[in-house]
């Protein structure tokens, strides 16, 4: 009960955070904003989302996993009804900024509670399995925003995903419970017994060589996967015309895929590999790199050919991501300070995303337009990919020791 919980609590943010997509072409075509422009928006989101997971890595030690994650989506349903009435470019990037913190609220408490629940033999298909709840959000959410903006403007796009996120919170707040009971008493309170102090977890974190190159690989792959994520819409709709719910049905096919690649990949690593995550990651992450090369081709040719291999696209992100995300830190921190390591890879991630968001952004409305973003996605994926492989004999300590 408490993993599926946990796949629709977390699953249900990704509706008011990558809704944002759908609207950018009619906002730019209303206000006159470029692309460069609107990537001040998506940056804003990564830049606070990632402090946010700095910070709440270190919280979610301490604070209630359910109030955490009540607050971060009571607050992300507010303000995309808030930035729905907005027109300045400096109003949606503070709007979106404080979204970002308050999606911030949702993967640390998720990931603590994971790890009260699951042991490390069974971690990697299980956070595999919590993942795909974000990749169904986040099709859902191309689908309702699509959908809501060819029937209301852009605006529609920050409107309708919120009722869906405010269901969410209610079944959260009535269902979730955050650790399993031992007797008289909780896992939870011998936790808080054992808990380490805040610049203890901080030490642990930053002097973990294995969580920086983790860090590190997230950084360059958020940067291709919120390249797709952010603009795929766009391109596609730029590319071939038509509508942007049309683009965005087809784009939703990504995340789609998203759901064999998090579980096939948790599995594999669990099965297949005793636990070694890196192997796994750094074999998607070269198949990534070759499926948006890939991509530059077939977004020309046709809409069948476009969704196949986003399709596909969509396996080779979301494997190494969930892995990257969630499963491997988890592995790799130390004792007593995993939300810590957790939100601290993520906080990278999240710089890499933001800086990926402005190369896009720039490369796509420089003269080298898409075929130089496709290239761009491609690089980074390599680069992450070698970070990875440094990690390559790694495993949870006790796995190691079985």
């Amino acid at each position: 009960m408490t993993l599926w919980v946990l796949w629709a609590t977390y699953g249900s943010f990704y509706l008011c955070r990558t809704n944002l997509s759908a609207a950018l072409p009619g906002i730019e075509s209303e206000f006159g904003y470029s692309k460069t422009d609107m990537a001040s928006v998506l940056i804003s989101l990564k830049i606070a989302y990632g402090i946010g997971q700095l910070v709440n890595g270190q919280l979610a030690e301490r604070v209630s996993p359910r109030l955490m994650l009540s607050i971060g989506m009571f607050a992300s349903i507010a303000l995309n009804l808030i930035f729905g009435a907005g027109a300045s470019i400096w109003f949606f990037a503070f709007v979106w900024a404080m979204n970002g913190y308050s999606q911030s609220m949702g993967w640390t408490p998720t990931m603590k509670v994971a790890a009260n629940w699951l042991p490390a033999a069974i971690r990697g298909r299980s956070i595999g399995l919590i993942g795909t709840g974000y990749m169904v959000g986040a099709s859902m959410s191309y689908l309702l925003s699509g959908w809501a903006v060819d029937r209301w403007g852009w605006q529609g796009a920050l409107y309708v995903p919120p009722i869906v996120l405010f269901v969410s919170c209610v079944h959260m707040l009535v269902l979730l419970r955050v650790a399993p009971a031992i007797g008289a008493e909780t896992t939870v309170t011998q936790i808080a017994r054992t808990r380490l102090p805040f610049r203890e977890t901080l030490r642990l974190t930053l002097t973990n060589r294995d969580l920086w190159l983790l860090a590190v690989a997230l950084g360059m792959l958020n940067a291709c996967r919120y390249g797709y994520l952010d603009w795929g819409i766009s391109l596609i709709n730029e590319v071939q015309g038509g509508s942007v719910g049309k683009s965005a049905i087809k784009f939703a096919i990504m995340p789609a895929g998203g759901i064999l690649g998090s579980l096939g990949a948790g599995w594999v690593t669990d099965r297949w590999f005793g636990g070694r995550r890196a192997p796994v990651i750094c074999g998607m992450l070269v198949a990534l790199a070759l499926l948006t090369l890939l991509f530059k081709t077939v977004v020309t040719s046709g809409s069948t050919a476009t969704v196949v291999v986003l399709f596909f696209i969509g396996v080779t992100i979301y494997g190494p991501q969930v892995l990257l995300v969630g499963t491997a830190p988890t592995d790799l921190a130390k004792s007593g300070a995993v939300a810590s390591a957790v939100g601290f890879v993520n906080f990278m991630g999240y710089m890499g995303a933001s800086a990926g968001d402005w190369f896009t952004a720039n490369v796509a409305d420089s003269e080298r337009g898409w075929d130089g973003v496709y290239w761009l996605w491609a690089s980074w994926a390599l680069v992450a990919a070698g970070c990875v492989a440094m990690l390559w004999n790694r495993r949870a300590p006790e796995e190691e020791s079985a």
